[in-house]
């Protein structure tokens, strides 16, 4: 989301056209901490949530269920939250293209997943990484991959922490967000390599 000033962080006024979509319920928000509060609690419910769906894979991989996981996410705080987007912008395929690209996608996994295509931790960083680049939602998408992969690795039998995006590492969130995103490049062009260790690590 666009900041518009150089406020301390997280005392950044949150962007007036993103103010405009939050629910009546945090109509209240009004700096980035406050905005980031409000996220984090919705992320836990729906964490919760999710844990008590025990989906397999054949489930999560339902474009239904990836909507109503991001809404769960994001619901209590955003009008947004699980529709999917509408208009274009600078990163994510066309708006009229993100059914068929979702729907391809989910087939392609549970056809990995069937003929072993990949190990098991490669076919969620790769689902993880198309889901990204199809940039289904007005925002989130990074963390509801994310969520969504780590749910799948746990469908495989691979447990619930398994995929720990660098929060392992020891490195400074800031540097594991940089290594993360480098690693998304690299898989743009084809190289999961990088992306696989950030995620497993």
């Amino acid at each position: 989301m666009t900041q518009l000033s150089s406020h301390e962080d997280g005392q950044t006024p949150v962007d007036a056209d993103d103010a405009q979509h939050l629910t009546d319920s945090y109509a209240w928000i009004g700096t980035r901490d406050e905005l980031n509060d409000a996220e984090a609690s919705n992320i836990t419910d729906a964490l919760l949530w999710l844990e008590d769906q025990e989906l397999g894979a054949n489930d999560l991989l339902n474009q239904s269920v990836l909507r109503e996981l991001h809404r769960r996410m994001f619901g209590e705080v955003w009008n947004w939250a699980g529709l999917l987007r509408r208009r274009d912008t600078t990163i994510g395929v066309p708006p009229v293209q993100i059914q068929e690209r979702l729907q391809t996608l989910l087939g392609d996994t549970l056809f990995w997943i069937e003929q072993g295509t990949y190990g098991a931790s490669e076919i969620c960083i790769r689902f993880h990484h198309r889901l990204v680049f199809i940039h289904p939602f007005v925002s989130g998408n990074g963390r509801h991959a994310r969520l969504a992969a780590g749910a799948l690795a746990d469908s495989l039998g691979l447990g619930p922490d398994h995929l720990s995006w660098g929060a392992r590492s020891g490195q400074s969130p800031i540097e594991a967000r940089r290594r993360y995103l480098d690693a998304l490049r690299a898989a743009d062009r084809g190289d999961y390599t990088d992306l696989l260790a950030t995620a497993v690590r």
